[in-house]
């Protein structure tokens, strides 16, 4: 990890889940001391509680009340609970609270106040029932940004990959292969792979149709806009190839013949980096003018509170976001 002055920010997730359990295991797993967490104080006290864990919470408005040291959890209030959720619930309190911590870590990222996020997972149902408008942290997080698009990026020790559509139905995925679309994602993968410390990446492309079309016989979208677009990104100066089958692709990639890979549609990509084992994947916002990374895992509701929850993806995730540059 590399040597950091600003602190880290962590997001608590949906509090009915493995969210604030995660987190506080990383931080007393990696002995850091230099991070705030967003979130609930009733919340993070039951949690410290349940697991035993001699780390005190330190309740803050402004940076300037931090006490940056070892197992001091310096906790800015996104929310403040007068009874305690239940583990495993979804709600719409829950919802408001983990968009409201995302929220509000948002904002010190965006005035520089620290050097990054990594948040905890989230509930799409909850933040439904709350009327917040989001599948996932990547389109609140766009939705906040001056940049004109974001990408999510997911990763393991073995695969990288950049997706080019992401929470939709199949139908909707089809829609939104275009030029357009393609070019961004082969533009965030070549940033992705630099933020990564790869000085001149290989992007390969997935096609999206089997055996990438096999020349028109199964779909004609690789000769219309996958190749076209890996042109206009080779104009750019970006060694881009394919469209290669999604068959074969991350295989060739795992061995090193790509540095990362630009995937059509959200299960294309991730199948390939959760079959590594879910707690090995990170999931990383590129096009940000901040780093956000998280675990690439979901809520657990069916463990949550129950004391089983493994930190390890969000301890990677921190570890991550402590490495990567922009």
């Amino acid at each position: 990890m590399k040597k950091i002055s600003l602190p880290i920010a962590l997001t608590m997730g949906d509090p009915s889940g493995i969210g604030p359990e995660i987190v506080v295991r990383s931080v007393y797993n990696l002995e850091i001391e230099n991070y705030l967490v967003f979130g609930d104080p009733l919340v993070f006290q039951e949690i410290i509680d349940l697991i035993g864990l001699p780390i005190k919470i330190n309740v803050i408005k402004t940076l300037s009340e931090a006490k940056f040291k070892k197992y001091t959890l310096n906790l800015i209030a996104t929310s403040n609970f007068k009874t305690k959720p239940k583990f495993g619930v979804i709600s719409k309190e829950c919802g408001v609270a983990s968009y409201d911590a995302i929220v509000a870590s948002i904002r010190l990222a965006k005035e520089k106040k620290i050097s990054g996020i990594v948040t905890a997972p989230i509930n799409k149902e909850a933040l439904n029932k709350a009327n917040i408008k989001f599948p996932g942290h990547t389109e609140i997080l766009s939705s906040f940004s001056e940049a004109s698009s974001v990408s999510m990026m997911l990763m393991n020790d073995s695969i990288k990959t950049v997706l080019v559509t992401l929470h939709c139905s199949m139908s909707e995925a089809l829609k939104m292969i275009t030029i357009e679309n393609e070019l961004k994602a082969i533009k965030h993968a070549y940033l992705g792979a630099k933020m990564c410390g790869v000085s001149k990446p290989v992007v390969a492309v997935a096609a999206l149709n089997p055996h990438a079309g096999e020349m028109g016989l199964f779909g004609d979208e690789e000769k219309k806009i996958i190749e076209p677009a890996i042109q206009l990104a080779k104009e750019k100066g970006i060694d881009a190839r394919g469209p290669f089958p999604g068959d074969t692709i991350y295989m060739n990639a795992k061995k090193g013949k790509y540095d990362i890979v630009v995937s059509q549609y959200h299960d294309q990509g991730l199948i390939p980096i959760k079959y590594e084992g879910i707690e090995d994947g990170v999931n990383i916002t590129v096009g940000l003018d901040y780093i956000r990374t998280s675990p690439d895992h979901g809520t657990a509701f069916d463990i949550a509170g129950k004391n089983k929850a493994s930190p390890k993806s969000f301890t990677k995730a921190i570890k991550t976001a402590l490495s990567l540059t922009l």
